[in-house]
């Protein structure tokens, strides 16, 4: 497998997807190739890791006080994580 120029998503920057990389890719059975350099990818990583701000609501099922990671409109019902959870199954 030659090493493959891509174009990162987030930069714009051409990075190398490398033979080594490639291998590692099949071995973990990842099909796609990356989309991002290296730094972008470490970023991406790095804010999800970031704890979310959370905000207060009020669950429109069982009316608990709740967190949810998200800023509530008011024009949506918003559900505490146990109905969201009951919901989808």
């Amino acid at each position: 497998m030659p090493d493959i120029n891509l174009v990162c998503r987030d930069c714009g920057k051409e990075f190398v997807f490398s033979e080594r990389d490639q291998a590692f890719f099949s071995e973990k059975g990842w099909a796609n190739q990356p989309t991002r350099c290296r730094d972008c990818a470490r970023q991406k990583r790095d804010r999800m890791d970031a704890p979310r701000q959370m905000f207060d609501a009020v669950c429109a099922d069982c009316g608990a006080n709740c967190q949810v990671p998200f800023q509530p409109r008011g024009d949506r019902p918003v559900k505490c994580l146990a109905c969201f959870k009951a919901g989808q199954a």
